[in-house]
């Protein structure tokens, strides 16, 4: 089994929420996350889900010391984080990197791909500017572009390429660890499958670990070792992909999965679609959070916070009644093949747009398999 790179305890961060311009006092607290605890091996990749404003992209910064925990510990190689000086910083934020969300946002418009790559390089001292030079072209051949490219702009390149820009500034100090926040929800879905492939080539070729921040739960099966399920700031099961997909026990992590869209209407869902609005952060419900929207909750739900617990090997789940619960039928995230009838129906539709005079039932499969109409 791989070393823990990256271990999580009683992850915190509260954001205080202020009012009045010349006396501003603090009138509420925002518990954006509660409690967080995980562990990342050398070589995992571990993906945070969950609706938007759970507390995944929250957590990310935190781990990066991008803002400021209000309580737990981050150890990152053996070393606790958490309170290291800003000075101090420099030597892990070389082995942490992370690529950000928007490829649009997270580029300098007014300097080349050249510097853009090259500028960590520079901040943290490493080589002269013929080596930095070299290592750009470098980086750019490992990203998938050419090494002109290293004196365009970014406004020259589509979503695609930015992102793949972005890609190579985090692995020019050859970090550990790269955090990806949502990197491909930004992007057309074609783009998406490919950015992803070249995360995981790049993985397999560099040895990296990942904590990959998505929403996209096909995204996320195909590019996972382990997932983390989130709900407002708390983590309420966590699994390897193949487990959490077959048998999820949290009635979030079902609702969710429930969700994926499937291409037959005569297909219905196995879990109802979940009601109401998500509790704010600012006052979430004393016991477990998600228990204003769960259709199995009872009383103890509502008093009791339940405890993130181990229910199978490498499989925890924060719910009282996640033994007891029924796991439903989740639809596959591949395409599920339709109906006779729903066949039936499209094969007659695209007929009838080949053919300006339409056709009858037993004519339709012959212009559509290539013969000749």
């Amino acid at each position: 089994m791989s070393a823990t790179l990256l271990s999580v305890r009683d992850l915190t961060k509260h954001f205080p929420v202020e009012r009045g311009i010349l006396f501003s006092r603090v009138v509420g607290t925002v518990r954006a996350v509660e409690g967080v605890s995980f562990d990342l091996a050398e070589g995992e990749t571990l993906s945070l889900v969950g609706e938007s404003g759970c507390g995944k992209s929250t957590t990310a910064r935190l781990v990066l010391r991008l803002i400021e925990p209000t309580g737990g510990t981050i150890r990152f190689a053996g070393e606790d984080i958490t309170r290291t000086r800003p000075s101090g910083l420099a030597a892990v934020r070389r082995a942490m990197q992370p690529v950000f969300q928007d490829p649009y946002a997270s580029l300098n418009p007014r300097m080349t791909v050249g510097r853009i790559i090259a500028e960590p390089m520079e901040v943290h001292g490493l080589g002269d500017e013929a080596s930095r030079r070299a290592r750009v072209e470098e980086l750019l051949g490992l990203v998938g572009l050419a090494p002109y490219h290293a004196s365009r702009f970014p406004h020259e390149f589509s979503g695609g390429q930015r992102q793949r820009i972005g890609i190579a500034r985090a692995l020019a100090v050859n970090p550990r660890l790269v955090v990806c926040d949502e990197p491909v929800s930004a992007l057309d879905v074609s783009i998406q499958a490919q950015v992803v492939n070249l995360l995981k080539d790049l993985q397999h070729r560099l040895g990296l670990s990942y904590l990959f921040i998505a929403h996209d739960l096909a995204v996320v099966r195909h590019v996972s070792d382990r997932i983390a399920v989130m709900y407002l700031g708390e983590i309420v099961e966590t699994a390897p992909k193949s487990v959490l997909y077959a048998t999820p026990r949290h009635p979030y992590t079902q609702a969710l999965l429930a969700a994926i869209p499937v291409p037959d209407p005569q297909r219905r869902r196995s879990v109802p679609a979940l009601a109401g609005d998500v509790p704010s952060p600012v006052n979430p419900p004393p016991g477990c959070r998600f228990s204003t929207r769960c259709a199995h909750a009872m009383s103890r739900c509502q008093d009791e916070r339940p405890v993130l617990r181990p229910i199978a090997e490498g499989h925890l789940v924060a719910c009282h009644r996640a033994e007891e619960l029924p796991v439903p039928e989740i639809p596959s995230l591949s395409p599920h093949p339709p109906s006779a009838a729903v066949s039936r129906r499209l094969a007659l539709a695209a007929a009838r747009r080949l053919s300006p005079q339409g056709v009858s039932g037993a004519s339709v499969t012959r212009p559509l398999l290539g013969g000749t109409p």
